[in-house]
């Protein structure tokens, strides 16, 4: 199997569903710092371990429903073309 644009598409859904069904109450509220939030000074930047939970929480809120329509249509494309 050659990588291709359809192969890395492909791996690039996948990687956002993985990301969108993690459940915040079985297993992201188990990682240190995921629950509370932080209060940062004046001009500090969030650390990486922060940053990394508010963009999983952005994939998880913006994602959600536009990856419905993609991975019917990654289905039915495997359906027909195999």
């Amino acid at each position: 199997m050659a990588l291709g644009v359809y192969s890395l598409l492909e791996a690039i859904v996948l990687c956002l569903n993985a990301v969108c069904i993690l459940n915040e109450d079985r297993f992201l509220s188990k990682l240190p710092g995921w629950g509370g939030t932080q209060v940062h000074g004046f001009g500090e930047e969030p650390g990486i371990k922060t940053q990394i939970f508010h963009f999983i929480r952005s994939v998880k809120t913006v994602m959600k429903y536009p990856l419905i329509p993609v991975n019917i249509f990654i289905i039915i494309f495997k359906l027909i073309f195999g």
